[in-house]
């Protein structure tokens, strides 16, 4: 099986053109976690199918390392839209992604005729409690208490098609993230776990995020997350509503648009192809 390595600032994928590989959709999971395995296979934090679509240019399955399907990756979708351009299954600048967080569509900042990076209309962010989702009464969650493992933190629930837990920090650095993360992501109030991002504001118009992944653990960046993050920002009145989110893997730039629309713009980065 022919697949290409990809990733969005670290976040990286591989990538399997499902128009010219065969995959069975029950056996997906567990080829994810064997791929994904960082000494013993290719190496990554998820496996990312390009399906033929329904109704748009092309769709996009997301597997995590450890097996479980995502409902959207901000990294990942514009892993997908580089290729399919720079691969000629697309020559538009605009694609229409099918994803289980519905319909998304990156557009292609072009230089010299390849992708130098790309924005992404991420949709309208959902900030109802049901929509994230969380239990607890209706209503939004903006700086509520949290309380994991005898400490309290001040949390901010947002869904961009997939759950996001913000918290505020002084110091992003010195989070104890691979204890902290994964207790926040089991969290009994999470009934489909969570994503969880540690952000500490640099300014009106800058914050550092770190991030830990639902199904993945700590990665180098997550667009979704950042889009969260960016939304939670505005919520709390830390930020300005267009803000560059800095990352382990380097930077991505979030606006909270007039519209309602969260736009995402940053790189992906084409790594090597291969055989499995």
């Amino acid at each position: 099986m022919r697949f290409t390595k990809m990733h969005g600032l670290g976040n990286d994928f591989i990538l399997v053109n499902c128009y010219e590989e065969k995959i069975d959709p029950e056996k997906a999971p567990a080829l994810a976690v064997a791929m994904c395995r960082r000494c013993c296979g290719v190496g990554a934090d998820g496996l990312v199918l390009l399906l033929p679509p329904e109704r748009g240019d092309v769709r996009m399955r997301i597997f995590n390392s450890d097996g479980s399907e995502a409902e959207m990756c901000g990294n990942a979708i514009r892993c997908v839209a580089k290729y399919m351009y720079e691969h000629n299954m697309t020559k538009k600048d605009r694609i229409r992604v099918e994803t289980l967080a519905g319909m998304m569509a990156p557009e292609l900042i072009l230089e010299n005729g390849l992708v130098k990076s790309v924005r992404v209309d991420m949709g309208e962010p959902r900030l109802g409690r049901s929509e994230i989702p969380m239990a607890g009464p209706p209503g939004r969650v903006v700086g509520e208490p949290l309380v994991v493992g005898g400490a309290s933190y001040d949390v901010t629930g947002v869904s961009m098609g997939n759950p996001h837990c913000v918290i505020f920090v002084p110091d992003a650095d010195s989070v104890p993230l691979r204890e902290i993360g994964p207790r926040i992501e089991r969290h009994d109030v999470f009934p489909r776990k969570t994503n969880v991002e540690f952000i500490q504001v640099l300014n009106r118009d800058e914050v550092k995020m770190r991030v830990w992944e639902r199904g993945a653990g700590e990665t180098m960046a997550c667009g979704t997350g950042a889009c969260a993050a960016a939304v939670a920002c505005a919520l709390n009145r830390l930020t300005e509503r267009k803000v560059t989110v800095r990352l382990k893997g380097g930077d991505l730039l979030i606006e909270w648009a007039a519209d309602n629309h969260v736009y995402m713009t940053g790189p992906a980065t084409e790594v090597f192809t291969g055989s499995y």
